[in-house]
This record gives C-alpha cells, sequence and structure tokens, in this order.
C-alpha cells in the first residue's frame, strides 16, 4: 500500500518544481530562468581574458555557487518524480545533469567549466513556463517526425558517403599528385565540401577532366540537400494532422508532450508492455 504522506509531499513539489500553473511554481521557473541566464553570462565573461584578469576570482565564486544552486535543483527533481531514472534519462534530465557536471571536472581537468555554455538549452523550459502550447506542439510533433524518418535519413546519408568516397577516389586519380590531391581522404574532404555546397576554396581541380566532375558533383549536391527536406516535411505533415498535446509535466516520467486525453503515462505503458514479466502495473497519467 503506498505512503500517501510520501506520495503527498512528492506530488506537492512536482507541482512547484515540474509546473507553472501555481504561483510557486511559476515563482520557482522564473527565478530558475534568471539563474540559468546569469550563469551563463558568467561562463561567457570568464572567458574574456581582461575580465578574467581583474575579475577572475569573483567569477570563480559566482562560478561554484549556480553549480551547487543547479546541483540541488537536480537532486530535488529527482525527489519529486515516482521515477528518477526516467528523468534522469530524459532530454531535460541529461542536460541538467550536463550543466552542473562541468565544474565538478574542472578541479580535475583545466578549462571544461567553459562547457557549462551548455546550460542555455535549459532555456527551453521557458515553454511550458508560459504556456506555449503551440511551441510546444510543434516542437513534440518534429521529434515525432525525425523519429519517423531516422532510416529514411540513414539510407541517405549511407548514399552521400558512399558518394563521397566514390567521387573523391576519381578526384584522386584525375589530380592526383603532385597536384592538390595529394591522397584519397583528401580528395573525400573536397568531395563533401563540394556536394554541401560548402566550397571552401583550399582545393580545387585545375584539369578539364577534374572540372566537368567538379561541376556535375556541384548540380548533384543542390539536389541532394533537397532529400531530407523533403522526408522530414512528409513525416511532419502526417504527424500535425490533428496532433494537440499537453503542456503538463508526466508525475511519472517528468516528460511533456502527453496527448490531452491521454490517461495513462505514454513512456510507462510502453515499458509495461515490453517488460509485463516484470508485473508492472498500469499506472495512470
Amino acid at each position: 500500500m503506498p505512503d500517501t504522506q510520501s506520495t503527498g509531499w512528492r506530488h506537492t513539489l512536482h507541482e512547484i518544481v515540474f509546473e507553472a500553473d501555481t504561483p510557486a511554481g511559476k515563482a520557482f521557473e522564473l527565478t530558475l530562468l534568471v539563474a540559468i541566464v546569469l550563469s551563463v553570462a558568467v561562463v561567457m565573461l570568464e572567458s574574456v581574458a581582461d575580465i578574467r584578469a581583474s575579475f577572475g576570482r569573483q567569477l570563480i565564486v559566482l562560478e561554484w555557487f549556480f553549480t551547487l544552486l543547479f546541483t540541488v535543483e537536480y537532486i530535488v527533481r529527482l525527489l519529486s518524480v515516482g521515477r528518477p531514472s526516467r528523468y534522469a534519462v530524459s532530454f531535460f534530465g541529461v542536460i541538467d545533469f550536463l550543466s552542473i557536471l562541468p565544474t565538478y571536472l574542472s578541479v580535475i581537468f583545466s578549462g571544461t567549466q567553459s562547457l557549462l555554455i551548455i546550460r542555455i538549452f535549459r532555456l527551453l523550459r521557458i515553454f511550458r513556463v508560459l504556456k506555449l502550447h503551440r511551441y510546444l506542439t510543434e516542437a513534440q510533433a518534429l521529434e515525432e517526425a525525425l523519429r519517423g524518418s531516422r532510416l529514411k535519413i540513414t539510407v541517405f546519408l549511407a548514399a552521400v558517403v558512399s558518394i563521397s568516397i566514390v567521387v573523391g577516389t576519381l578526384m584522386y586519380l584525375i589530380e592526383g599528385p603532385p597536384e592538390r590531391f595529394t591522397s584519397i581522404p583528401r580528395g573525400v574532404y573536397w568531395a563533401i565540401v563540394t556536394m554541401t555546397t560548402v566550397g571552401y576554396g583550399n582545393v580545387a581541380p585545375i584539369t578539364p577532366l577534374g572540372q566537368f566532375a567538379a561541376s556535375c558533383l556541384m548540380i548533384l549536391g543542390y539536389a541532394i540537400i533537397a532529400v531530407p527536406t523533403g522526408i522530414v516535411s512528409v513525416e511532419i505533415a502526417q504527424t500535425m494532422q490533428g496532433y494537440t498535446v499537453s503542456t503538463q509535466a508526466c508525475l511519472q516520467c517528468c516528460s511533456e508532450g502527453h496527448a490531452l486525453d491521454a490517461q495513462h503515462c505514454k513512456s510507462w505503458e510502453t515499458n509495461r508492455r515490453a517488460g509485463s514479466i516484470l508485473g508492472l502495473s498500469t499506472i495512470k497519467h
């Protein structure tokens, strides 16, 4: 039988930490967002040599202050959910952990504190604070579209890599030593730069045959750019048909984007079906 008192404080803590519907929850989220902005500003200022020389000690103190603050917040988030492991491996859970890790690593590896700039991703929580349903719906639809098109994109990338290797090898044969195409990897590098229309210009063919091959690859590059766009666009169009989600954070998995009429946690249901032999029960969302 579940501990009612334990469930009660966890639910209250969850409402404050993960939701912004109550005054306490909104105040918590807004305070957190301000702290994130300030901590990112500290990291950026610390990278400026003149400022670091004048206020280096103060900036280090501020970095540790924000790190300890976010560490306590991370622990509180884990305590406020029914399944801490689910939150720990979620997008925001990983970002929260990575946003505090560099400061502790800086004790052993100097310079890693610059990686604290990853905290900027935590500002994505502003969509929940402002309750921008449309943005959350769009983000969830994009995630679903990318997941649905991952196999097509994988095949597409494999084709691009294959073309790059073949063309790079041909250019090595056509424009090989003592010209700039001194090796097959260098030819592949040129093929990738050319096909993606970046065109640094540090390696270029000079023979007529090489220039003809380069022209064909450039034209092919424009066609290739349109392929992933079309794949993802089709998936988004299919996903967005009648797609609406809730901005409420699930008490079990802490993820947002459940359907408005959802009766159960989708993550919990998926795990329940996959691991029914463990006797997991269905928990309402």
